[in-house]
C-alpha cells in the first residue's frame, strides 16, 4: 500500500462523506492524471446515535465526539443510496467498494481500500442498550487525563470525550468485538483498516490494572482480529504515540507520528513537518510512521508535498473533489498512481538535532534519506508560522527581519551515503537542486548555501559519481521532474572492454531522465532503441526524455575510452 498514491475522505468530507462524494473525487484524481490507487473512507460511514444531538436543535460544540456504535455495519449513507454503475439502490458497502474498484481500476494494482475506526468502535464508545452491542458488556466512563499532559497541550476530542464519557468494551470481549467488526468489513470488500483514539486507555484504567496492562490486553485483541482477517497486517495506527501503545504492538507496522494535519490552523503548518521528523528517530526504529494527509491546493502545499516525499512513507492527500494542483501532484505521483518511496523513516540531519527549527529564529530543518542508488535531502524554513505545543505564550523569536534564513546542505547531511555507493567510492557527488533545477559536483564534505523564506524549501537528489574510467565518471540522478528523483532507478552495471564504456541504467516510469556524465556518451539507447539525448558540457549534465506508458526502462551508454 505504502508505494501507491491514496486518499483519505476526512478533510475533504468530515462527517459528512458519502459515495456520491466518493465517487465524484475518486474520478476528478483519475481524470488529472493522478489516479488514487489507495483509498480511506474516514470517519462517518458508521451506523451511530448521539444522545447529544438533537434533531433540529442547535449542534452543541464538541458533541460530535459523544457518539456511540450501535452496530458493526455501515449507516444508511452506504446502505441506501443511488447504484453509482445502474438504477436502483446500492447492496450496502459491499456492493458500493466493488463498483469503484471496478469504475477507477484500484483493482488493477491492488485491493486497497481501508475504513476509519476507533479503537473502542467510535468516540464514545458502543452503546451500552443496543441489542447488537450488548454482548460486549461496555460501561460508560469518563476520561480522566494526567496533569503532566493537560500543562503541555489541550485535544478538544479528548476534552470533549471527558464531558460525555467512553463506552469502553469489557476487556475480555475485545477480541470478539474486533472479530465481529473485522470479519464484516471483510465480507464487505475492505481492505484494511485505520484505527484512531488509541490513546484513550490511558485515561480509562482505574481499575483495570492500570494503562499498561489495559493497552496491552486491548493492542494484543486488536492484532489477533487484523492477522485473522485481514492480509499484509493492513492496518494503520492512530493517536497511539504513548509508549503504551508502541511497546504493546508487536505487529502493527504503520503507526501516525504527528498531531492530525489541520488546513485551518495556520500555526501547525511548519510544526507539523518539524514534529514527525523528530519523532521519528525514535518511531522509526519500530514502525513505518504515518505523516497524515494533506491538501494539494493549499499556502503551505509544496511544504508539506516535499516533506512526503522525504519521509519514506505512505502519501496521500485529503483534497475535496476538483479541488487539486495537479502540478504539485505530479511531483509525488506517477502517471500509474505511484509513488517513489524513499527507503527509511525520513529524520533530521545530525546538525539539527539539538536546534529548535520552530521557535529559535535561526534554525533551518534539513531531513534526509536513502534511495537504492542515492540520497535525498531536504532543507525546510519552519520559524515564524507555529509554536510548539504549551508554548503559545511564549516570544517567538523570528522577526520579520529574519524570515530569511541561510543554511548549508552537504553530502555529509545523508547518514549512510556509502551504502549506495561502491567501495571504490572517492567521495565526489552530483548534487541536483530540484526547485533550482542545477546540477552541482561537490565532495562528500563540502557544502552549498540555500536561503530561504518561511514555508520555502529545497529538496537535493544527492548521487556518488563514480569513476568508471580515468575520463568517464557518472552518477544517475533519476526523474528529475519529481521530487525524490532518485526514486527511480532500480540498477547500474558497466561493461569495460577495449575501446568503450557500456554503462546499463535500469529504472522505473516515465518522465525525464538526468544524470551527472563527465564526458558526452557516443550513443544513447532506450530499451534497445537509438534515441535523442541532451548533454550541457558546463555542468556535466545529461537528459533524456522516457516516454509514457514505459512502467520499466533500461538506458544504455556507449562512451568511447
Amino acid at each position: 500500500m505504502l508505494d501507491w498514491f491514496g486518499w483519505c475522505t476526512w478533510d475533504a468530507f468530515y462527517f459528512d462523506v458519502n459515495p456520491q462524494g466518493i465517487e465524484e473525487g475518486l474520478k476528478s484524481l483519475s481524470e488529472g492524471g493522478t489516479p488514487a490507487r489507495f483509498l480511506i473512507i474516514d470517519d462517518g460511514w458508521q451506523d451511530v446515535v448521539n444522545e447529544f444531538q438533537k434533531e433540529g436543535e442547535p449542534i452543541i460544540e464538541g458533541s460530535q465526539w459523544g457518539g456511540r456504535l450501535v452496530s458493526v455495519k455501515e449507516n444508511s449513507k452506504f446502505n441506501k443510496t443511488a447504484d453509482l454503475s445502474s438504477e436502483g439502490d446500492t447492496k450496502g458497502m459491499k456492493h458500493f467498494i466493488t463498483t469503484i474498484k471496478k469504475k477507477f481500476g484500484l483493482n488493477c494494482h491492488f485491493r486497497y481500500v481501508y475504513v476509519w475506526h476507533a479503537l473502542m468502535g467510535y468516540w464514545g464508545g458502543v452503546h451500552p442498550d443496543s441489542p447488537e452491542m450488548k454482548k460486549y458488556n461496555s460501561k460508560l466512563l469518563y476520561p480522566n487525563q494526567s496533569p503532566g499532559n493537560l500543562s503541555h497541550s489541550r485535544d478538544g476530542a479528548i476534552d470533549s470525550m471527558e464531558k460525555y464519557g467512553v463506552a469502553m468494551i469489557d476487556p475480555s470481549k475485545a477480541f470478539d468485538f474486533y472479530d465481529d467488526l473485522h470479519s464484516y468489513l471483510v465480507s464487505q470488500k475492505v481492505d484494511g483498516v485505520k484505527v484512531d483514539v488509541q490513546n484513550i486507555l490511558e485515561t480509562l484504567a482505574t481499575g483495570y490494572g492500570g494503562r499498561v496492562s489495559l493497552t496491552h490486553r486491548f493492542q494484543e485483541a486488536l492484532e489477533k482480529s487484523i492477522s485473522k482477517n485481514f492480509r499484509d497486517n493492513s492496518i494503520i495506527c492512530c493517536m497511539g504515540q504513548n509508549t503504551d501503545s508502541i511497546y504493546s504492538s508487536k505487529v502493527s507496522a504503520i503507526t501516525r507520528a504527528s498531531d492530525d494535519y489541520m488546513p485551518k490552523n495556520q500555526t501547525s503548518q511548519t510544526l507539523h513537518i518539524a514534529a514527525v521528523a523528530f519523532t521519528s528517530m525514535f518511531l522509526g526504529e519500530v514502525v513505518v510512521p504515518d505523516w497524515d494527509m494533506f491538501y494539494s491546493k493549499h499556502y503551505a502545499a509544496e511544504f508539506h508535498a516535499a516533506a512526503r516525499a522525504l519521509g519514506g512513507c505512505g502519501i496521500y492527500i485529503s483534497d475535496k473533489p476538483n479541488q487539486h494542483d495537479f502540478a504539485l501532484l505530479k511531483k509525488l505521483v506517477l502517471p500509474d498512481g505511484s509513488v517513489l518511496r524513499a527507503k527509511y523513516p525520513g529524520r533530521p540531519t545530525r546538525d539539527c538535532l539539538f536546534n529548535d527549527p520552530i521557535m529559535d529564529g535561526e534554525s533551518l530543518l534539513k531531513i534526509w534519506n536513502l534511495n537504492e542508488f542515492t540520497g535525498v535531502l531536504g532543507i525546510f524554513n519552519c520559524q515564524g508560522a507555529g509554536t510548539w505545543p504549551g508554548q503559545h505564550n511564549k516570544q517567538n523569536n523570528t522577526s520579520p527581519e529574519t524570515t530569511i534564513l541561510v543554511g548549508h546542505v552537504s553530502p555529509d547531511d545523508i547518514e549512510h551515503l556509502e551504502e549506495v555507493a561502491r567501495e571504490d567510492w572517492t567521495g565526489d557527488c552530483a548534487i541536483y537542486s530540484y526547485n533550482a533545477g542545477s546540477l552541482s559536483k561537490l565532495h562528500k564534505d563540502g557544502s552549498l548555501s540555500v536561503s530561504l523564506e518561511v514555508l520555502q524549501c529545497e529538496v537535493f537528489t544527492v548521487s556518488p559519481i563514480m569513476d568508471y574510467h580515468q575520463h568517464i565518471q557518472f552518477a544517475p540522478i533519476g526523474l528529475i521532474n519529481m521530487y525524490n528523483s532518485g526514486g527511480a532507478i532500480k540498477d547500474i552495471d558497466c561493461l569495460n572492454n577495449d575501446s568503450e564504456i557500456h554503462l546499463t541504467i535500469k529504472g522505473k516510469q516515465p518522465g525525464l531522465f538526468g544524470a551527472y556524465s563527465s564526458k558526452q556518451p557516443k550513443s544513447c539507447t532506450l530499451n534497445s532503441k537509438e534515441v535523442v539525448f541532451n548533454f550541457y558540457g558546463e555542468n556535466n549534465f545529461l537528459t533524456l526524455t522516457i516516454p509514457l506508458g514505459r512502467k520499466s526502462w533500461t538506458v544504455d551508454l556507449h562512451f568511447e575510452k
